[in-house]
């Protein structure tokens, strides 16, 4: 037996490590670079080959968007539960390496695709079930390999540099983080740049070409470097645990138990101090109530069926769980506004977008501005950090309440400016004779969009990172995947929020035979309609974000982290009774 643990334990050690960084890194940034460089400028591949208008393509956009954000959860269960990360890495890898030549092939096979309408056609040959059933099962491949990849790749990564016994090892890994979200930058710059630039310039057989050729790319990279990887086993996922505790009180929902008498609770059999449920959240108590010792409990004191009794420990985390949700809530608006790029596309594709008498900006790129300011306000930021620090007596500056608080007002002001420019530029349109030609260039230039996309990076950037730094303080340190989950599902969310968002707009604004305000003649429609609801909406968002910080006790910023042990009680932030 000695001899197989030390065998295990040599192959541990000539596996992993920093050798096995390119493969995971260029597997992960190839992905990001494919997947991200097609969706800016899809809202145009919809509307001319297959013949959906403004509002629909974007709603089955921020469908598909949803699904990738949606099935991360999906596939961060499986690694942990079934497969494990390198498998379920595998197949993510490989799924959106098929979507991707499905997509591919719309562009070389006429039959897949709709013949594009000529502005002399008055009806359009529509699209087919089966050229719209091909389009979608190609999001899905790619929403399923998105879903699969992104959650599990960064911390397969990490396990390769898991060293235990070696103290200066999390420098190592805290290095290996910025690296990997530092190539995600520059994978999303150059989606947004060059594959733009080349669908534009060469056409969408080459555009989406090249992404194939990249996942594939990818997809080999990986595995080849596959002897050379540490592989951990799947064991019990932290998610399924929280669905046992909420199985387990609502099993135990009309017991008539004492939820204050702590002999009644179950603790873990190796648990050196004896925890004491806390009185929020009381009805989850229950899950940890113990009815029957002779039942409930096995020989050694642990829980006979975990869907019926779990810990004080585990309720705790759950509580824990639910008091971040109201605020969790406020970031769905905000980031349904980052979710409007499809309309972005069609109105900065109108205008003048030569920086250089020679070079033109592809209208779907410019969502570049959005990145650089985010990554500047980061920047920024880190370098007054200590200054701020000075100032507030807070290591991290401003507090992630405060900073959520400037990314929603910020958020208010970007959008409000969208609704001022899209009111000058269709006006201007209009007057210049384009009222039917939504595809005539305007004497203006799109150099005017550049701010309120600066401004939504900014609020972006305060938002999301104050939000991610306030779920850290706040949940179990056992929980730290949850929080980077929670970020995931508000994407989800938001990406679902903004698609009913767009085909509700679409239908209350074209009844009676009007034109909708997000009409794919963007001149007839009113996207500046749009937009100013939008504003009404974050400032709304906003009331709300200040009544869900009137839940928790002033004072208190998410600058302490809470643990999992009796220090619950201490968190600094509560919720008030």
């Amino acid at each position: 037996m000695k001899m197989i643990t030390k065998t295990e334990v040599e192959e541990k050690s000539r596996k992993g490590g920093l050798r096995t960084m390119p493969f995971i890194i260029v597997n992960e940034s190839f992905e990001q670079v494919a997947s991200y460089g097609l969706q800016p400028n899809m809202i145009i591949y919809l509307m001319t080959f297959y013949h959906m208008n403004a509002a629909t393509g974007a709603s089955i956009l921020g469908i598909w968007n949803a699904l990738s954000f949606g099935l991360a959860i999906v596939g961060a269960f499986v690694a942990d539960s079934y497969l494990g990360r390198f498998r379920v890495v595998v197949i993510g890898s490989i799924s959106t390496l098929i979507g991707m030549v499905i997509l591919w092939l719309t562009t070389m096979i006429p039959q897949l695709k709709s013949s594009p309408c000529s502005q002399f056609q008055h009806v359009c040959k529509g699209t087919t079930p089966i050229q719209l059933a091909v389009l979608l099962s190609s999001f899905g491949f790619m929403s399923l390999g998105a879903g699969f990849v992104r959650p599990c790749s960064i911390i397969f990564g990490a396990d390769q540099l898991e060293k235990k016994e070696d103290p200066q090892n999390q420098r190592l890994i805290d290095s290996y983080f910025n690296w990997y979200y530092g190539s995600i930058g520059i994978s999303t710059i150059c989606a947004v740049t060059v594959i733009i630039y080349i669908q534009d310039r060469y056409g969408w057989q080459v555009g989406f070409g090249i992404p194939v050729i990249l996942i594939f790319f990818s997809v080999t990279m990986f595995l080849t470097g596959s002897p050379l990887y540490v592989k951990v086993k799947a064991k019990e996922s932290l998610f399924m645990g929280l669905v046992q505790e909420v199985v387990a009180a609502f099993r135990k929902r009309f017991t008539n138990i004492p939820l204050i008498d702590f002999d009644d609770s179950y603790q873990q059999p190796h648990e050196s101090e004896i925890l004491a449920p806390s009185n929020d959240f009381r009805c989850l108590n229950r899950a940890c109530m113990i009815q029957d010792p002779q039942r409930d409990l096995n020989p050694d004191g642990s829980a006979s069926n975990p869907w019926s009794l779990c810990s004080v420990e585990q309720v705790g985390s759950l509580k824990a769980l639910f008091k971040v949700l109201p605020m969790w809530s406020t970031g769905i608006v905000i980031f349904v506004m980052t979710r409007q790029f499809p309309f972005a596309v069609l109105q900065t594709k109108t205008m003048d977008r030569h920086i250089f008498p020679h070079f033109e900006v592809p209208a779907a790129s410019f969502s570049v501005f959005m990145m650089i300011a985010y990554t500047i306000w980061i920047i920024i930021y880190d370098r007054f950090l200590v200054l701020l620090s000075q100032y507030t007596g807070r290591p991290s500056g401003l507090s992630p309440v405060i900073r959520m608080g400037i990314g929603l007002i910020i958020s208010c002001m970007s959008m409000a400016l969208s609704a001022i420019t899209e009111s000058i530029r269709r006006k201007r349109a209009i007057e210049e004779g384009h009222g039917d030609d939504p595809s005539a260039l305007v004497n203006m230039s799109a150099m005017w969009f550049v701010p309120q996309y600066a401004l939504l990076g900014v609020a972006e950037a305060a938002y999301a990172v104050g939000q991610i730094e306030f779920f850290y303080s706040l949940l179990p340190k056992s929980m730290s995947s949850i929080a980077s989950a929670m970020a995931t599902t508000g994407a989800a969310a938001s990406c679902f929020a903004a698609s009913v968002l767009v085909s509700g707009v679409n239908w209350f604004s074209s009844t009676r035979g009007k034109t909708s305000w997000l009409s794919s003649n963007i001149n007839r429609g009113h996207l500046d309609y749009y937009f100013s609801l939008l504003t009404f909406l974050s400032l709304l968002n906003f009331l709300y974000f200040l009544v869900v910080c009137r839940l928790y006790e002033p004072g208190n910023d998410g600058s302490s982290r809470l643990s999992h042990e009796a220090e619950e009680k201490e968190c600094a932030y509560r919720l008030l009774p």
